[in-house]
């Protein structure tokens, strides 16, 4: 296990340089790790917890405009853009959360898309503070001062390690809680809510916990991508974006915990090679997605496993 560990990490270490010598570049690795950790965030929800969210790219949207506005607004600090984007997206899942975790199923997977959609035109029609259809511009990620050092992020390595740090320490947190008693409430509400209930869980403020908490985590992705591009649109917020995280968790796999960063590193990299040969890259992912689906509902990182399994 610790082998494993220790090479997955020098992997994500050497990841920049590894993209760079095959050609693509750096900021790649930056776009995987932040997708994965918005995946990782929403899989809370809906791989442990049960409950299957179309609504997600709203707090992606608000760490992503909290970010920017921080940044344009507010102090030139990229620490403190990333903690009011965070911030911010967990304020909106602890207001809605109490009206989305009285519902199940698809009417949970209804009302989370109502709410994302919400947002997005807010997004689109606000052109005072968001930029409307133009997007949220003039900003740019800062330099980081730690420890008396001046560390300059407008590299795109540079700006790498960052993320890899915030990502290390948020895949930490959500590992710590779901293999927690916490951990262990939100898959009994998703294998039998109703059980649960006469254990005297209480359901609903576990559902609002693990919403608030899958928020946070994809309202940090957020706002790690808007510091990545210098940039916020309404898009972010649309429910096709939550799809596509939908999608990562999927084809990675929602039952392993690093299963959704495999998802957004497949989901990422063959956009990146079928955009270059069609504008049709959509259809491939999505016929990939549906045999994923019907022929391996375990994800990529079941694939795998039972792959290893089968070589000993």
């Amino acid at each position: 296990m610790k082998a494993r560990f220790a090479l997955s990490l020098l992997f994500l270490l050497l990841l920049p340089w590894l993209l760079k010598a095959l050609g693509s570049y750096a900021a790649l690795g930056s776009y995987i790790l932040i997708w994965g950790l918005a995946a990782m965030g929403l899989n809370l929800l809906m791989g442990y917890a049960g409950q299957v969210s179309f609504g997600h790219a709203a707090f992606l949207g608000l760490g992503a405009y909290g970010a920017g506005l921080t940044l344009k607004h507010l102090a030139p600090s990229t620490p403190l853009a990333l903690l009011l984007g965070t911030l911010l997206a967990a304020l909106a899942a602890l207001l809605l959360g109490p009206l989305v975790v009285r519902l199940k199923g698809i009417y949970f997977a209804t009302f989370t898309i109502v709410f994302s959609q919400l947002f997005y035109f807010l997004a689109f029609q606000w052109n005072e503070v968001t930029g409307g259809d133009d997007g949220l511009r003039g900003f740019a990620r800062q330099d980081l001062h730690l420890l008396g050092l001046k560390v300059d992020l407008t590299a795109s390595e540079a700006y790498y390690y960052f993320v890899l740090a915030v990502f290390l320490l948020l895949a930490y947190l959500l590992w710590r809680t779901v293999d927690s008693p916490l951990g262990r409430a939100f898959l009994a509400l998703r294998e039998n809510p109703l059980r649960a209930r006469f254990l005297g869980l209480k359901v609903e403020r576990y559902l609002l916990g693990a919403f608030v908490l899958s928020g946070a985590a994809v309202g940090a992705a957020g706002a790690l991508l808007a510091m990545l591009i210098n940039f916020a649109q309404p898009s972010m917020l649309h429910w096709s974006t939550s799809g596509e995280l939908v999608m990562m968790a999927f084809l990675g796999g929602r039952y392993r915990f690093f299963g959704p960063l495999l998802g957004a590193a497949l989901f990422r990299v063959m956009e990146e090679l079928l955009s270059s040969v069609t504008e049709e890259w959509m259809l491939f992912l999505g016929t990939l997605f549906i045999l994923a689906v019907l022929f391996f509902p375990g994800g990529l990182a079941d694939f795998l496993r039972r792959w290893a399994w089968n070589r000993r």
